[in-house]
Parts: C-alpha cells; sequence; structure tokens
C-alpha cells in the first residue's frame, strides 16, 4: 500500500487574524443595534405605548444593524495581505 506523504505546508484558516478580529467587532455591532432596537412595550396591553416608534427604534439601530452586516462581509471578503 502506498505511503500518504504529509505536505510541510502550514495550515491556514480562510479567514486571517484581522478578519477574524473584523467578524468579532461586526458581531458585536450587531448585537449593540439589537440592544438599540429592545424596549417600548408595555405592561400594560390596554395602553399604547409611542415610544416603539422613536428615531432610536426606527432609523438608528437598523443602521447599525446593517453596519454590522456591512463589517461582517468586508471581514470575509477582504483581502488584508497576510499571504
Amino acid at each position: 500500500m502506498a505511503e500518504k506523504k504529509i505536505s510541510d505546508k502550514k495550515l491556514r484558516m480562510a479567514v486571517g487574524a484581522k478578519g477574524l478580529k473584523l467578524m468579532i467587532a461586526g458581531l458585536v455591532v450587531m448585537v449593540a443595534g439589537f440592544f438599540l432596537l429592545a424596549g417600548g412595550g408595555s405592561s400594560d396591553p390596554q395602553v399604547f405605548n409611542f415610544a416603539m416608534f422613536d428615531f432610536r427604534r426606527l432609523v438608528a439601530a437598523p443602521f447599525v444593524i446593517v453596519a454590522g452586516i456591512v463589517v461582517e462581509i468586508v471581514a470575509i471578503m477582504g483581502r488584508f495581505g497576510e499571504e
């Protein structure tokens, strides 16, 4: 039976260290966006709370979440010269 040759090439991850740091940063940004979305509810179902329609929940939080997704895409698709 033929013996398998083990190559001396160093195994590399598909995403380098800088990309991994960017992925973690993107995840943190997305979690922050979801925290911005939280709240605005009411303990009494008969009372309507207009706080769920404020700027933070309608504009800022979705913008922060999309920014986190963009950071994730850059982290995955970007080349950072780690060859």
